[in-house]
């Protein structure tokens, strides 16, 4: 198992035509690089959870996510590195055919219990999971500590440079972390995932105490919801792909992308604006798609 490697982080700066017509900066902070499985966002969602664990000397991590959960891989690819047993409780019955994330999980140690889509939502738990060895994590690292770790993201840039940070958003929990970790004159911007996710800015909210000017959730680039997508998006990807070398995944980062893209066209951002774009990782949900779809 690769350690994590946190000095392969990198800022890339973005030089396209119509950043230099619009007369703004972006860099990009390169998460993705740290880990083949625990990378972007993921490591630093989960580190104080796993430091907690191990202070209160828990011997399995419970955590929670679909087939092709990029939090499932992380925490199956943390907990080896750890020297701590994991647990997934995995949303929907078992298919005959396991998504090759959930095989890779397996592989790397992690016990996988199936649940209902309706259990699941309503956070049912297997009985013989309730014991006093087992540390919960929320599913995509969503609470104060989540949070917390993902704030120490911002000690890799120089976030006084910036006007503006953009990222993804799932369960807001990196947003948060992001306006936890910011300096005042920082804004967030997070592109939100899901369709209809209306409830994420006060699940924001809940984590930072920060009031809604602090940052703004836009959700106008789900593509028809979580996971969902259509060839605009996929031929924005290769097309991004093919002009600045860097590999995105259709379920977070394509979309994030595709978004400060389509935001720069619209004058969003104003002649002088400097913006961090933080690629969160997750590309291991592209081999989902068939040979050929992407070209990375």
């Amino acid at each position: 198992m690769k350690d994590i490697k946190l000095s392969d982080i990198s800022i890339d700066k973005l030089s396209l035509p119509l950043l230099i017509d619009k007369g703004v900066e972006v860099d990009v902070l390169r998460l993705d690089k740290i880990h083949p499985d625990i990378n972007g966002n993921k490591w630093f969602k989960l580190r104080y959870y796993l430091e907690d664990a191990k202070l209160q000397h828990k011997k399995t991590i419970v955590t929670y996510g679909g087939a092709w959960s990029n939090h499932i891989i992380a925490t199956a690819a943390a907990c080896k590195i750890s020297g701590i047993k994991s647990i997934g409780i995995i949303r929907g019955e078992e298919t005959a055919n396991l998504s090759p994330t959930l095989i890779n999980a397996k592989e790397m140690g992690m016990q996988l219990f199936f649940t209902t889509r309706d259990e699941y939502k309503h956070g049912k738990v297997p009985a013989q999971l309730n014991q006093n060895g087992n540390y919960f994590i929320p599913e995509g690292g969503y609470g104060i500590k989540g949070a917390e770790g993902a704030s120490t993201i911002l000690n890799y840039c120089e976030k006084e440079s910036y006007s503006h940070i953009c990222c993804a958003a799932g369960t807001g929990t990196m947003a948060a972390g992001l306006i936890k970790g910011s300096v005042s004159f920082n804004r967030i911007i997070a592109i939100s995932v899901l369709k209809n996710n209306f409830d994420l800015e006060e699940a924001v909210t809940s984590l930072t105490g920060k009031e809604a000017n602090k940052f703004r959730i836009i959700h106008d680039y789900h593509f028809g919801g979580y996971a969902k997508h259509n060839p605009e998006l996929l031929y924005f990807m290769n097309d991004f792909y093919r002009q600045t070398n860097i590999p995105t995944d259709f379920v977070y980062t394509g979309k994030l992308f595709f978004a400060v893209n389509d935001l720069m066209n619209k004058n969003f951002f104003t002649p002088g604006s400097k913006v961090l774009i933080i690629h969160s990782g997750g590309l291991q949900g592209n081999a989902s798609f068939s040979n050929g779809t992407l070209i990375f």
